[in-house]
Order: structure tokens, then C-alpha cells, then sequence
């Protein structure tokens, strides 16, 4: 479902509402998020939306000690995100070599 974004006016609303959308879209997908800020990589299934925060069943970051929990990442701490999509490229497995 697409939102309409006609009466928006706020560029900063409707780009915030534009991630949250394609976020709830992705629900049940596999995503690579990027942060600014410490663990900065997340790799993992998303889960739900909590408001403007994205949680996320983290399997893999660039530190195993954070690996394998849930995550609770707010939509103005990603700086990149992918999310995969059937047909579309996937993300490729991290390993340790």
C-alpha cells in the first residue's frame, strides 16, 4: 500500500514517512543497515516497526559478540540501507577468513 504523500509539506515528514514505509514493507525480509554510530552493521530479518524505530533479528554484525539478538535501530541513526527483495540481488553471507 502506498501512502499519500499530497498533503505532506515537510520535506523532513515525508521522508521520514517514506523510510518507514518501505521499512514496513520490508517486514520479513532480509536487510543490510548501516549506522553512524557503534555497532555501525547490522545484517538481519526484520521484524516490526515500534513507532520510527526498526527492530531487527540481527544475525550479523562486524563484532560475533553482538551477533544473533534483536535490535532496536530509530530511522535517523541509518545512514544506508538494503533490503532484499525476491528477484532483486541478495546480501552476501559475512565470514571471518
Amino acid at each position: 500500500m502506498s501512502l499519500d504523500y499530497s498533503k505532506m509539506t515537510n520535506v523532513n515528514d515525508i521522508h521520514d514517512t517514506a523510510i518507514l514505509e518501505h521499512f514496513r514493507n520490508g517486514i520479513g525480509h532480509k536487510a543490510l543497515v548501516i549506522s553512524p554510530s557503534y555497532p555501525y552493521m547490522f545484517v538481519g530479518m526484520i521484524k516490526e516497526l515500534l513507532g520510527d524505530t526498526v527492530m531487527i533479528d540481527v544475525e550479523t554484525t562486524h563484532f560475533a559478540q553482538l551477533e544473533d539478538r534483536t535490535w532496536y535501530i530509530h530511522i535517523h541513526n541509518i545512514e544506508v540501507f538494503y533490503i532484499e527483495r525476491p528477484g532483486a540481488p541478495q546480501i552476501p553471507k559475512l565470514e571471518d577468513y
